[in-house]
């Protein structure tokens, strides 16, 4: 399995059957699992969403979004219990206009769980925390699918 380092977004390869031994990346030596979600840039989006095995959740935001704000704490807290098996991340579509842009986003907060770039499933706007992890158990099965491709 390829695995993106959230720190450096280098790329590591190691057995799926280690993703809950805690593995550090080769090129930085920090965990590639932190509990928490990664700030997708333009920069570090080709290893951590596109050539990375491991599924992940973005959430499509802004600052002056209330909505937006109100979810972050939702999306933290399933970093936290969802991760190694999910990864989380965060685009700020006034900094990153160019991948809102890419995904054609034109309401936030909208969250997209994607597997090797491929979006498997989409969502516009903020959930509470039980329809979002609902929502999450949902497409399980098409990650499950995603990943033995």
């Amino acid at each position: 399995m390829i695995v993106a380092c959230p720190h450096c977004a280098g790329l590591n390869r190691f057995p799926a059957s280690r993703l809950g031994q805690a593995p550090v990346c080769g090129k930085c030596r920090l965990s590639l699992f932190t509990g928490s979600p990664v700030d997708i840039t333009i920069e570090n989006f080709a290893n951590l969403v596109q050539k990375s095995e491991l599924p992940i959740v973005l959430d499509f935001w802004a600052d002056w979004c209330g909505p937006c704000q109100s979810f972050a704490p939702t999306f933290a807290q399933a970093a936290r219990e969802f991760e190694p098996g999910l990864r989380f991340g965060k685009i700020n579509t006034e900094t990153q206009q160019q991948l809102a842009a890419q995904f054609q986003i034109r309401s936030i907060p909208t969250l997209m769980l994607l597997h090797k770039g491929q979006v498997i499933a989409q969502l516009a706007g903020a959930l509470p925390k039980q329809q979002f992890y609902q929502w999450l158990q949902q497409h399980r099965s098409a990650i499950s699918q995603q990943m033995e491709q």
